[in-house]
């Protein structure tokens, strides 16, 4: 068996945008007809030029090869060009070729992908979703000046308790300001304020019936993010989610030996190397890989069980489009630390439309397909239907400078 095609989509996904403003896919395609399908999660450049760098990685490294050479496929792309370093935009292009390998792995053998994985350990996996403003834009930085679940107490709570109605036990939400391309800084006493004020709402609207999933996306220093912590530590949430920049692991260990809160960690890292400092260092509690970033669904394995070996749990990160979510739902089936699983809401919307058969959920879980490979199928109309045509990236951190 040998890779012969390969095709990539920038897939615009409608307002409001959940999950991001596109998709990144890949179709590979074998010299007996196997089709494999794959996402990168990339936002660093113009996503119509990582589709042309998953292009190009796929034709020097896997175009005329077996698809089943995971070790060596990797080992190629963390290797090209003389590097042999964590690189977050060819390790993109890795995952979304990696994950469309393992499709047509499974799909050859018969069996889904967690089968090959050492098989299935989760009948149903937990999952949490954001919370969303009931119309418009989904983008905090879109909806700053306007009333919405970011800001105001009273809507955070009133939307986490439909989220427990609907059935989810976990929610998530960033309250704590603009995602500044700075760095970490120390919060002001309004944030502070307002943080604690929101998390207070949503515990007093879900009770124990959910878990609070508090994240900053490393807008602090180590300092202010103690600060945080001690401010919203009564409401008991389950994570602290990337308190200071994702490269700041000392500081980021010094906020973890502070506060009571678990710190999660992740989203932004790739390969087992980045991962590793977490780990040794004790920065985090939870690790949030995810597969459209982290070097592919065996490299986050060997991730998993290296953080399993340190009582550190997982908890794949998503968000971007339903191929990613589908590898995490395969690996995240076969993981023994296994947390909790990001789930875009249930599935529904455009996250279905994109697939011919949707993800499946009931009651906060995710129900992992028994089909072979990734257990989903693009649909390929739907991906030529909704180029994406816009000059933003998949999410911005604020451009110019903020006052204090």
């Amino acid at each position: 068996m040998k890779i012969k095609d390969v095709k990539t989509w920038v897939v615009g996904n409608p307002p409001p945008q959940t999950g991001g403003r596109y998709f990144i896919f890949v179709r590979l395609v074998t010299d007996g007809g196997v089709v494999g399908y794959g996402e990168a999660y990339d936002a660093a450049f113009d996503p119509h030029l990582t589709a042309k760098l998953i292009e190009d990685v796929a034709m020097r490294y896997l175009v005329g090869r077996d698809p089943h050479d995971i070790e060596t496929f990797f080992r190629l792309c963390y290797s090209s060009g003389f590097s042999q370093r964590p690189d977050a935009t060819m390790m993109a292009c890795c995952s979304a070729l990696e994950m469309a390998s393992w499709d047509i792995i499974g799909k050859e053998a018969g069996q889904p992908v967690y089968k090959l994985l050492g098989g299935r350990i989760h009948e149903g996996l937990r999952a949490y979703t954001y919370l969303y403003p009931q119309s418009g834009s989904v983008h905090p930085a879109d909806i700053k000046d306007q009333r919405n679940v970011y800001n105001d107490p009273d809507m955070a709570g009133e939307a986490a308790a439909a989220c427990v109605k609907q059935g989810f036990n976990a929610v998530k939400f960033d309250p704590a300001g603009p995602y500044r391309v700075q760095g970490g800084h120390q919060p002001l006493l309004e944030d502070i304020d307002l943080s604690a004020r929101m998390v207070r709402a949503v515990r007093e609207a879900v009770g124990t019936k959910a878990d609070i999933l508090f994240g900053t996306h490393g807008q602090f220093t180590a300092a202010g993010a103690i600060r945080m912590a001690k401010a919203i530590e009564a409401a008991d949430p389950l994570w602290f989610e990337e308190p200071v920049p994702p490269d700041q692991v000392g500081a980021m260990a010094e906020v973890a030996r502070a506060t009571s809160i678990p710190i999660a960690a992740g989203e932004r890292l790739v390969s087992k190397v980045e991962f590793a400092r977490l780990i040794e260092s004790r920065a985090a509690a939870i690790l949030q890989p995810n597969l459209g970033r982290s070097g592919g669904i065996l490299e986050t394995k060997k991730i998993a069980g290296m953080a399993e070996a340190f009582g550190i749990q997982i908890a794949p990160h998503c968000y971007c489009g339903p191929l990613v979510a589908a590898a995490n739902i395969q690996l995240a089936a076969t993981l023994p630390n296994f947390l909790i699983l990001e789930s875009i809401k249930t599935w529904d919307g455009f996250h279905a439309e994109v697939l011919k058969k949707k993800i499946e959920w009931q009651d906060g879980f995710v129900i992992p397909s028994t089909e072979p490979g990734l257990g989903v199928e693009l649909d390929e109309a739907v991906c030529d239907a909704n180029p994406w045509t816009g000059d933003m990236l998949h999410l911005e951190m604020t451009r110019e400078p903020i006052r204090f």
